[in-house]
C-alpha cells in the first residue's frame, strides 16, 4: 500500500514542473455530493490541449448509528487530459489513477464491477456486511464540458477500467462479527462525474 502512495507522489510533483499557470479551474462534483461526500478538484492546463487534475473527497459520516450504515471513506484521484479542441472545452480523454481507503456498511451499491478472479461475488454486498480496506484503481475517462457563464463551465465524466483492493468483512452491526479477507482485481467504474467548474485564471 505505501509504495502506490509514494509512485502517486512521485507522478504529482514530476507534473507538478511542467504546469501553466495561464489556466486553472477548480471544481466540485455534484454527483459525489449526493452521496454526502465533500469534495473539490483542481485542473491545471499543461499546455494548449493538455491539462492536469487532482480531486479528492472525504466522507466521514455514519448515516444511522443504530443500524451502522456509513460509507466512510476518502479517495484521490489524479488525471492527465488531452482535449480535442480547447482546454476546458468541449470533448477530452484522459488517463486517471485513484486511491482510496474506506469502512463502508449497509449501503446498497448495484453490481457494477466485474471479478476478474475467482472469488465470493457475496463478497461486495454492502447491504449485509462491513467491508474496511483500501483499493488503487487507473482507468480510461471520456468527458465533456461546455461554458454555462462567464468563468463557469459545466462539465459531464465517465471513466471505466482496472481496481485492485484488499479489505476484511464484517457483519454490518457495529462490532460485528469477522467474516473473512479478500484481496481481489475488478473492472469498474473509475470516474463518474457532473461537475461546476469556475475558472481561475
Amino acid at each position: 500500500m505505501k509504495r502506490y502512495l509514494i509512485i502517486a507522489v512521485s507522478l504529482l510533483l514530476l507534473s507538478a514542473g511542467t504546469m501553466n499557470a495561464q489556466k486553472v479551474a477548480v471544481k466540485t462534483n455534484a454527483l459525489y455530493w449526493a452521496s454526502a461526500t465533500p469534495n473539490a478538484a483542481f485542473e491545471f492546463a499543461m499546455a494548449d490541449r493538455w491539462t492536469f487534475e487532482v480531486s479528492g473527497g472525504y466522507n466521514p459520516w455514519t448515516f444511522n448509528k443504530e443500524k451502522n450504515t456509513k460509507m466512510k471513506h476518502f479517495l484521490v484521484s489524479p488525471e492527465f487530459r488531452y482535449w480535442f479542441c480547447e482546454s476546458f472545452q468541449g470533448h477530452f480523454i484522459g488517463v486517471n489513477a485513484n486511491y482510496t481507503q474506506f469502512n463502508m456498511a449497509g449501503i446498497p451499491v448495484p453490481k457494477v464491477f466485474v471479478d476478474l478472479g475467482p472469488g465470493d461475488s457475496s463478497a461486495t454486498d454492502l447491504k449485509n456486511t462491513r467491508i474496511q480496506g483500501w483499493a488503487v484503481g487507473a482507468g480510461l475517462t471520456y468527458g465533456y464540458a461546455f461554458p454555462i457563464a462567464r468563468r463557469w463551465n459545466m462539465e459531464f465524466t465517465l471513466g471505466y477500467g482496472w481496481w485492485y483492493t484488499e479489505y476484511d468483512q464484517f457483519e454490518s452491526r457495529e462490532c460485528g462479527i469477522f467474516q473473512q479477507s479478500v484481496c481481489k482485481h475488478v473492472l469498474g467504474p473509475t470516474a463518474l462525474g457532473v461537475s461546476f467548474i469556475y475558472m481561475i485564471k
